[in-house]
Formats: structure tokens, C-alpha cells, sequence
């Protein structure tokens, strides 16, 4: 997988909120969702505010690839599982991007969401 450009990264990392929208079984895309995004070196990372409960989570585990667009950058992605040992740095770049004193980043950077953190990968072909 080639992955993203510096250019993507930048738009897409710098973007307050992101639309999100996974694929179905049938290969068409559920309706999108807003969502935050983090950027943590070249990688860029979402999480379910709501856990595995997540409406939007449970179409990401059940097919892996769906459809993004944040900062001008529509791109098809694959979701991957993230490096857990990332989720403190995120949780990091979490506050630093959307407040440290806020209750809504309180609840992305919990234990649930953090079960949750999917890094984006530009689908190929």
C-alpha cells in the first residue's frame, strides 16, 4: 500500500471533522458520519466516541473498506486495526486538536473509545 501524501495527511489531519462511511456487505456505503480524526506522524486515525456499540464501528468491522472525505480529500480507504501502544500519543493529539478541557474529548480518549482506533489507509487500485 502506497499510503497517504504529505498533501492528504495535511488536509485531511487538519480537518475539524471527517465524514466517514463504511461499506456495506453489497458493496455500497452506508450514510456517511461525522467523526474527528487525528493525525500521528504519516498515519490518520478515528475512533468511536461510542465504543464498539458505534453504529458506524460496526460497518467498519464487518467489511474493512469504505469511503472518506475531510480537508477537500475524498479518498476509499481499508480500516485497520491501530497499534494500541499508539493510544496515549493519540489520546495526546486528541486533546491538543480538539481541547483539553472538554467533556466530548474526555469520552474519545476513555477506555471504550480507545478499544476503537482504527488507522486509515488509502485503499489501492
Amino acid at each position: 500500500m502506497a499510503g497517504w501524501n504529505e498533501d492528504e495527511l495535511a488536509k485531511i489531519g487538519g480537518a475539524g471533522e471527517l465524514e466517514i462511511a463504511p461499506m456495506r456487505g453489497d458493496g455500497t456505503l452506508q450514510h456517511p458520519r461525522t467523526i474527528w480524526v487525528v493525525r500521528h506522524g504519516d498515519g490518520l486515525y478515528v475512533r468511536s466516541v461510542n465504543g464498539t456499540d458505534g453504529a458506524w464501528f460496526r460497518g467498519v468491522e464487518a467489511r474493512h473498506a469504505g469511503h472518506i472525505s475531510a480537508g477537500g480529500v475524498d479518498a476509499d480507504v481499508v480500516f485497520e486495526e491501530a497499534d494500541h501502544d499508539l493510544d496515549d500519543e493519540l489520546d495526546e493529539e486528541y486533546r491538543r486538536k480538539y481541547g483539553r478541557s472538554s467533556s466530548a474529548v474526555d469520552h474519545i480518549t476513555r477506555a471504550k473509545a480507545r478499544a476503537t482506533t482504527i488507522r486509515l489507509e488509502p485503499a489501492s487500485g
